[in-house]
């Protein structure tokens, strides 16, 4: 379990494909000196198990399941990754509840910097928005943001500088894909009442005694 607080960003020295698999090696200044082998570390929000460490470096074995349902696959050497070690009982919590199991890649339309505040815009696969909620709570490559928008398939959020410079989300661009984890109370809440899913009307409001 995670929180969205990336803690670094490290950069991504190997990835070698295998049959069914990808081995991915990442430098890491912090999570390098603190993660011990099964441990679980968040790499652009996706939850994965360290097989070696050593030489301010973590390992990990990607399996042919993670590479189909996020962007891992798409990663190569030299590019920055978010990283977050674990939550541990008893701590802070600052952001919100990951898992850091990804509900679907999404695509960037349109990336919009400021001074002040920027904004990326983020086309998801059909049927996913549903589980977005304005100013709800969303991780995007396993930085906890609050979505600002949301439209048909589309969700906007909004980035205050400290998070461009932090995170790896300061470098994206149009056309990049990005890892998706939506709110986890959020997603238990919808599959709790699978109506909700169709919309808010009137035979919506009759069928549960509101009219």
């Amino acid at each position: 379990m995670f929180s969205g607080i990336v803690e670094e960003k490290g950069r991504v020295r190997r990835v070698k494909k295998t049959p069914g698999a990808l081995k991915l090696t990442v430098e890491s200044k912090t999570a390098s000196g603190q993660a011990r082998i099964g441990d679980s570390v968040s790499i652009n929000g996706v939850c994965l198990t360290v097989v070696k460490t050593g030489g301010g470096q973590l390992e990990f074995d990607v399996m042919e399941e993670t590479m189909r349902g996020t962007n891992i696959s798409s990663i190569r050497a030299g590019e920055e990754v978010n990283v977050e070690m674990p939550l541990a009982v008893g701590g802070k919590v600052s952001g919100h509840f990951v898992t850091g199991h990804i509900d679907c890649v999404g695509k960037i339309n349109s990336v919009t910097k400021s001074p002040s505040a920027s904004a990326i815009d983020i086309e998801l696969p059909e049927g996913k928005a549903v589980y977005a909620a304005e100013k709800g709570s969303i991780a995007i490559d396993g930085v906890g943001l609050t979505v600002a928008e949301v439209d048909k398939n589309n969700i906007k959020v909004c980035l205050i500088p400290l998070t461009l410079k932090r995170t790896n989300l300061g470098s994206k661009k149009a056309g990049g894909l990005v890892n998706i984890e939506f709110d986890i109370l959020g997603k238990y809440a919808l599959k709790k009442t699978p109506a909700a899913k169709k919309g808010i009307d009137a035979d919506f409001l009759k069928e549960h005694g509101f009219l």
